[in-house]
């Protein structure tokens, strides 16, 4: 089997590289290990798949080489791909600012790709096992399950580690070793946290609590909700900030981002001198969280009671927890994986690997992430859309 261009990988990079090099008029081939194509696009956002973000650019991404992923960003925008589902009729909102969703189910996105990818007569094989890889002169050879295939350009959209569940694994960095490239440090991002027994038994009595705070770690913060689970601390925030925290790290969590506590402390004991400090912070908290620190620091009086110093102890309390947690949840529930193939021998135009064209790697397969809300999609049809133009 000869073709000019083989993907290997059929999720949301992969696929949009395929159609794109289809309607250019390569001959096209997709293989994937897994039994269906886009597993990944089918479980995200709930299963209505956050597909881009509006506001999508190069501060939303991490990556040892920042400057990388700002060439195929601002070639393929977001509003490209909402151009491209509004084409095939596809329903969608804005659930937060930017953040689109498909209107009913993620289904929609996968069909958009795989209609696309049909027209352009692009070949998709799954449960196909790639056996090895060689270089043939000017192109490359794959050893497969379903024989030998030839092809001009080989493109490895493997993904990363998260969610094995789904069929990920760690070839597209095997295959980037065996080829001499480097894979910088991998590790799972966008993940919840875990905590330590003395932490994690709090947080287990307030599971399903949520509330917005401002989360720091590393001089990175954010501002969304926190939600406690059975084992430690979930919700947006925490997810968006695990992506830069390390082993070790301590996080610094604000629970009233935007207000000054201690000044509105004072302002409630001079305007409401016998109301219980539980009152107040229950009007500006979940109940059961407002109930659980003053359970947890032994201290519910009324704000008459209180000096400077102890109302002042209680806004950092409040604007600054500190928590270092025990670890995350690892590969298994993470969305993302940081780190990832050496961007240094890789073209940021085409995507093609420096001492060997015919070989290229996109999507998150590379050592470029974002942040949660639909900017991995977004890399993902940048990547995909920018290499295969260029095939």
């Amino acid at each position: 089997m000869i073709y000019d261009v083989v993907i290997i990988g059929a999720g949301a990079a992969g696929l949009m590289c395929a159609l794109t090099a289809g309607c250019a008029g390569r001959r096209v081939l997709v293989v994937d290990h897994a039994n269906k194509a886009g597993k990944k696009i089918l479980m995200s956002g709930g299963g209505r798949c956050n597909f881009t973000h509006l506001a999508s650019g190069p501060a939303n991404f991490t990556s040892e080489n920042p400057s990388f992923c700002i060439s195929a960003l601002k070639r393929y925008r977001p509003e490209h791909f909402v151009e491209l589902v509004e084409r095939h009729g596809v329903e969608y909102v804005e659930k937060t600012p930017g953040q689109l969703f498909c209107a009913d189910s993620s289904k929609e996105i996968l069909r958009v790709l795989l209609t696309e990818c049909d027209w352009a007569g692009v070949d998709i094989r799954l449960k196909t096992t790639i056996e090895g890889v060689e270089r043939r002169g000017e192109g490359m050879r794959l050893a497969t399950s379903m024989g030998p295939i030839d092809c001009g350009a080989l493109v490895v959209a493997t993904g990363g580690l998260s969610i094995p569940t789904m069929g990920a694994s760690g070839f597209g960095y095997e295959l980037a070793r065996q080829f001499g490239l480097a894979v910088t440090e991998t590790r799972a991002g966008l993940v919840p946290f875990t905590l330590t027994s003395h932490w994690k038994a709090r947080a287990e009595a307030l599971a399903g609590v949520s509330c917005e705070v401002a989360v720091t770690c590393r001089g990175r913060s954010y501002r969304e909700p926190m939600l406690f689970t059975h084992r430690g601390l979930s919700g947006p925030a925490m997810l968006q900030i695990s992506s830069v925290w390390y082993s070790g790290d301590t996080l610094s969590i604000d629970l009233l981002p935007g207000l000054d506590a201690f000044e509105a402390l004072c302002h409630a004991r001079r305007e409401t001198p016998r109301r219980r400090l539980s009152s107040w912070l229950g009007e500006r908290l979940p109940k059961r969280l407002a109930q659980a620190l003053v359970e947890w620091h032994d201290d519910d009086g009324v704000l008459a009671e209180y000096a400077n110093a102890r109302l002042q102890a209680w806004a950092e309390v409040l604007q600054a927890w500190r928590v270092k947690p025990a670890g995350t949840e690892g590969w298994r529930t993470a969305e993302v994986t940081m780190g990832g193939v050496d961007t240094g021998a890789v073209s940021s135009k085409d995507f093609s690997v420096q001492e060997l064209p015919q070989l290229r790697f996109i999507g998150e397969v590379l050592d470029v992430t974002g942040e949660l809300g639909g900017h991995n999609f977004q890399w993902a049809w940048a990547s995909g859309v920018a290499c295969g133009n260029a095939l």
